[in-house]
């Protein structure tokens, strides 16, 4: 692989994706990312908003998402300048399929928070003493449909999961939230094997009390939790409940800790990308895969 192939490919069809690319020439994503990144005959556009994530496979914890390697894929555009205006055009036709697609994902997670609700058999209960929220890739209009597999079902589903979060007053009946526990659970196995659905949830309930305690951000699933607490979006149920937790975390400083690891985090990208730029054609892929990409960028909720 060139920097000359790649230069004719995209003169012969035209601005793409970092994927099309490397379905078309049949190259590893690494050395595609490292050619284009040092070319000057290659305009690279990303349209993606980074943001932070909390993860123990890192050093102090906080990274930034998307990955190098799932931002060119799927959130770059290529081109060349003798392409004129066809690259930003691609890109905003790209941002704009993006904000779609999370749009669409976060009206599905409404409509399911509201299904659930009534079918546990206590919508009225629920609605006046539960909340839902929405936190990870959608929320910051991130939300793409690249097919991944799932590991329950071994079958592949479509993109950005469904991170959702129920905070219940907490002396709601157990059997109220085990009920809501039952249905949400139905509900997850019904989106993920119906052949028009295939979406993944993640979801979790959790107590008010429960809310108060991490907000301590003393232990990483604590920050986990906070992080995910403070960009949530909010679904269904009680609105002064959901403002209640926002309220909670800002009185702790939340927000301010969270601004605190972005910062290291976006020096942290900075130098992954120096040193992935620095590799002799001598270097292994394999010695520099853990700042190219990490793992599965769906595995934060607790």
């Amino acid at each position: 692989m060139t920097e000359h192939t790649v230069v004719d490919w995209l003169r012969e069809n035209g601005p793409a994706t970092g994927a099309r690319l490397i379905e078309s020439l049949r190259c590893a994503p690494l050395p595609l990312w490292r050619i284009c990144r040092r070319s000057d005959r290659i305009r690279m556009m990303s349209v993606a908003r980074r943001f932070l994530r909390l993860d123990r496979a890192v050093e102090g914890f906080a990274r930034l998402s998307p990955s190098i390697r799932r931002e060119f894929l799927t959130y770059t555009i290529l081109g060349l300048e003798e392409h004129g205006s066809r690259p930003a055009e691609a890109a905003a036709e790209l941002r704009r399929e993006t904000a779609t697609v999370s749009r669409e994902k976060i009206a599905l997670a409404r409509r399911v928070a509201a299904e659930v609700f009534i079918e546990s058999g206590a919508a009225d209960l629920l609605t006046d003493r539960a909340c839902f929220f929405i936190a990870g890739d959608v929320v910051y209009d991130m939300g793409h449909r690249v097919k991944r597999p799932e590991r329950s079902t071994g079958g592949m589903v479509r993109g950005s999961d469904l991170d959702m979060v129920a905070v219940v007053e907490s002396d709601l009946p157990s059997s109220v939230v085990a009920a809501l526990d039952k249905a949400i659970y139905h509900k997850k196995h019904y989106l993920l094997v119906h052949p028009d659905y295939r979406e993944e949830i993640d979801y979790l309930i959790k107590t008010l009390d429960r809310v108060r305690i991490q907000a301590a951000f003393d232990v990483f699933e604590s920050q986990v939790a906070c992080k995910i607490m403070v960009e949530g979006r909010f679904l269904h149920g009680r609105l002064s409940l959901f403002e209640k937790i926002k309220s909670i975390l800002q009185d702790r400083g939340i927000p301010d800790l969270l601004a605190r690891l972005e910062t290291r985090a976006v020096a942290s990208r900075h130098e992954a990308e120096n040193g992935l730029l620095k590799m002799t054609d001598s270097d292994t892929d394999e010695a520099y895969q853990h700042l190219f990409f990490t793992r599965e960028e769906g595995e934060e909720i607790y």
